[in-house]
């Protein structure tokens, strides 16, 4: 059971290292998720909470998915072929699928101007905040766009 789980943490590792639009997912996740749980700007319901979570689960098991789909069809052939293509851009239009829903929830959440008019004013009186806020968007954006894990085998 522990190689289970084992497994299923290189397979979510693997997916954040090769796939580019995963770290972007995350790193939206991990922005979102800091000001919903270390500030009081946003007010957020239980059925909200579960809403967004239900969202972020959805975008990043699809995007899991994808992968594993993309590697699959890369295993079984190197040749280009209609059937492939269509396996791959179907599974890559269900996780479009998913992060437009994602969006939507949080738009709908999260549209509180009067808490975004906070979050403006607090970095404002906390330029030391703002600085970090800015140099934190630095290095997500390193982690985004910088390919890491590309070449690395993925063994079991």
């Amino acid at each position: 059971m522990f190689k289970s789980f084992k497994y299923a943490a290189d397979g979510i590792l693997y997916c954040i290292g090769h796939e580019r639009n995963m770290r972007i997912h995350l790193t939206c996740m991990l922005y979102m998720y800091s000001y919903l749980l270390f500030y009081d700007f946003f007010e957020v319901s239980a059925v909200q909470w579960g809403l967004i979570l239900i969202s972020n689960a959805l975008v990043v098991g699809g995007e899991l998915i994808n992968t594993a789909i993309e590697r699959a069809v890369d295993t079984a052939t190197k040749e280009n072929c209609e059937s492939a293509k269509t396996a791959k851009d179907t599974a890559a239009g269900a996780v479009l699928i998913f992060a437009i829903f994602a969006v939507a929830v949080g738009i709908s959440v999260l549209w509180q101007p009067e808490a975004f008019g906070k979050l403006f004013s607090y970095y404002v009186q906390n330029p030391l905040m703002a600085a970090a806020f800015v140099a934190s968007a630095v290095l997500l954006t390193l982690f985004i766009f910088l390919p890491f894990g590309k070449g690395k085998k993925f063994k079991r």
